[in-house]
């Protein structure tokens, strides 16, 4: 069943919560409420993103001597800067992991100020395309279909080495996107924050579906179905990337490490263009190093990476939420009454972790790391998996807070955009968004109660 419609989808919350809506519903309009952003009793408004600490980019606390050498060890290697000898390339869309995972801090998300702009800086034969800005985030490209009308849905490079330093005999040319942008071929994503990503993989398959069908009742009146993409090979829930593709942080990193910079490991040994004359390092490019001195001098750069990601900590709520702690509190009750928690999960439990810091611990991630169709207004036509052109992972809203961009391409600045969004009728191609219930129901809220949830987005 899918419910979108304003009377509908009030009426069915309601009737679910019973006293609950009106306990809300007295708190956001009577003046005991809390003052918001100076605009108690006016239009609601994104509190913007937050300037306090970032509360992010740590390790995670209760790590060993040995496991935080390990973290440090991977947090340089993922701030390194890659070049021509390297392996950078011979196509790629920049060249280090932090240049991508900077906001609010390393391993975050796309930053204010976009590195990929200043590339052809550093490679003169690139302009840059029309969709990256400075001020813009971080993107990559992917095309829906090939030349032949066959799907495509694989990311197509940015820029090229040819006239870098160190690339000399290397001349081809960087791709032109100006045809395939005028045919509506090109998708967009930006990076997907990499917080907490050791408590994520350590969750069990078993919570995660036993998640998936908690509230069962609630979600069938909603709407709301969604279900795992598992991997093809093992047919474990994999739980990374906007597509929930990826299954863990080793094949992230590995993965990213080749498609984003170029640069082939043993995770993915195969270059991507095999141009003889743009080859500068033997392949694959990153290896173990079996005569290291220490541990984690012998691990590879793609290993070390998915270390760094393991072992750092998730990003902790503003202490000094938007709009007050009263605000905040009652937004996250209205967050739950909506029913933007059935998707949004607030916690998922770990499992019996092999490192102890990460053994049966709350991950307060706000998400069932399912898929869900959203739509036509959101399809990016891009299958993954199991996920078909409609279907996005819900994404993880801790540090939702201090990001700049909402949405797999970074489409939206403001978080009432970006819940706007989810909201989509359906059409021949795709069904309705699983969302439609929620966001109406949302949108049927007083101004305040509205507030408060964006003043609780904020905090988080």
């Amino acid at each position: 069943m899918r419910l979108g419609a304003f009377s509908i989808a009030s009426a069915a919350i309601c009737a679910l919560a019973g006293p609950a809506f009106a306990q809300i519903d007295a708190a956001a309009t009577v003046g005991a409420a809390a003052p918001v952003n100076g605009a108690q009793f006016g239009a609601p408004i994104d509190p913007g993103v937050r300037t306090d600490a970032p509360g992010a980019g740590g390790a995670m606390p209760g790590l060993t001597a040995n496991e935080l050498e390990y973290f440090n060890a991977g947090r340089q290697t993922f701030n390194e800067q890659e070049n021509v000898g390297d392996g950078l390339g011979p196509r790629f869309n920049l060249d280090s992991c932090s240049g991508c995972h900077a906001q609010p801090a390393v391993g975050g998300t796309s930053p204010a100020v976009n590195p990929q702009a200043a590339v052809p800086s550093l490679y003169p034969a690139n302009s840059l395309p029309p969709f990256i800005t400075a001020n813009g985030p971080v993107r990559e490209a992917r095309f829906k279909f090939q030349a032949n009308g066959q799907r495509d849905g694989g990311v197509h490079a940015l820029f090229v080495i040819s006239g870098g330093a160190g690339a000399g005999g290397c001349t081809i040319g960087q791709e032109d996107f100006g045809p395939q942008l005028a045919a509506g071929n090109v998708i967009f994503r930006i990076p997907t924050p990499t917080f907490g990503m050791g408590l994520i993989e350590a969750i069990p398959d078993s919570t995660i579906m036993a998640n998936l069908v908690a509230n069962s009742f609630r979600k069938q009146i909603l709407g709301i179905q969604g279900r795992p993409n598992r991997n093809g090979n093992d047919g474990r829930i994999a739980r990374f990337g906007w597509k929930a593709q990826n299954p863990s942080g080793l094949v992230f990193s590995g993965e990213a490490y080749n498609v984003e910079m170029g640069i082939t490991n043993e995770a993915f040994p195969i270059e991507r263009d095999e141009t003889p004359t743009c080859q500068f390092k033997t392949v694959p490019n990153d290896t173990t190093n079996v005569d290291g001195a220490t541990g984690a001098d012998s691990m590879s750069d793609a290993v070390m990476f998915g270390a760094f990601m393991r072992f750092l900590a998730p990003p902790t709520p503003s202490p000094t939420p938007p709009g007050g702690a009263q605000s905040a509190q009652r937004g996250a009750a209205t967050f739950n009454f909506v029913g933007c928690a059935l998707c949004h999960t607030p916690t998922l439990m770990t499992g019996n972790a092999a490192v102890a810091a990460l053994n049966n611990q709350p991950a307060n991630l706000y998400s069932d790391l399912a898929l869900h169709n959203m739509g036509p207004g959101l399809a990016d036509d891009i299958s993954q998996g199991a996920a078909s052109g409609d279907e996005f992972r819900t994404a993880p809203l801790w540090g939702l807070g201090q990001r700049l961009f909402f949405l797999h391409d970074g489409r939206a600045t403001d978080l009432l955009a970006a819940i706007g969004a989810h909201r989509s009728a359906g059409n021949a191609q795709y069904p309705p968004s699983e969302a439609n219930a929620v966001v109406a129901a949302f949108n049927s809220l007083p101004p305040s109660s509205k507030q408060d949830v964006l003043n609780f987005l904020r905090s988080l």
